[in-house]
């Protein structure tokens, strides 16, 4: 049995919600939160296996209150502002539903979170190798195809995302950005560099050629370079 709670400021969506899991024999209600400062003081109390989460409300904002969970659980949105999508799939949500939405579409969310997809080895390695992000440059959001990418370089308050045909540039630290693309295929070879394993064309002294570009080695990551050497 699944234990969720709505929180939502609106009572019209708790209804329509709660009508819907009334529907589903595997979800069962734990209560109803009308902002986020109520649902801090219920998880103080109690645990659920899944929130039905609204993002704008009083006082505390939905993914604000989500950052506060050290320990969340899986987050279903539900949202009339289909602007903060990118964010919400940043900080791992299950799904994002833009009111209003129908039972069909519901409880193809639900089902996100009762019959998680099972990958194996091989369509995880072919899901990674087909990997994309969407990142926000310039006052419009970019896609930038996960393998394509040969290196990051850090910018002052600024990241550059380089591939083959374009350099993007977007605002945020190196480590920031890392996380979020989350690939084993990058490896940081300075401070300010971080490269894809898979693009090095040649390593000589305390250089690697990555196409046309050179990037340097720092001291502190030489370890992470001659673990590529053998």
């Amino acid at each position: 049995m699944i234990r969720y709670l709505i929180i939502d400021d609106e009572p019209v969506a708790h209804d329509i919600i709660q009508d819907y899991c009334e529907k589903l024999p595997h979800l069962t209600l734990a209560g109803h939160c009308y902002d986020a400062l109520e649902a801090l003081d219920f998880f103080t109390r109690q645990s659920v296996d899944l929130i039905f989460l609204d993002l704008n409300m009083p006082k505390l904002k939905g993914f604000e209150f989500l950052k506060t969970l050290s320990k969340p659980p899986k987050i279903i949105v539900t949202t009339a502002y289909q602007e903060y999508a990118l964010e919400g799939y940043e900080l791992d949500v299950v799904d994002y539903l833009l009111k209003p939405f129908d039972f069909t579409r519901f409880l193809k969310a639900v089902n996100k979170v009762v019959n998680p997809p099972v990958a194996s080895a091989a369509s995880a390695s072919q899901s990674t190798n087909d990997r994309s992000i969407l990142v926000r440059s310039d006052k419009q959001h970019v896609r930038i195809h996960v393998p394509d990418i040969l290196y990051l370089e850090a910018a002052g308050n600024y990241t550059k995302i380089v591939t083959e045909e374009k350099v993007v540039l977007i605002r945020g630290k190196l480590s920031e950005l890392v996380r979020t693309i989350d690939s084993k295929e990058l490896i940081q070879v300075h401070k300010s560099f971080i490269i894809a394993k898979s693009h090095i064309d040649a390593i000589a002294g305390n250089r690697i050629q990555i196409s046309r570009h050179t990037i340097p080695i720092g001291k502190v990551y030489k370890a992470n370079v001659d673990g590529l050497l053998g």
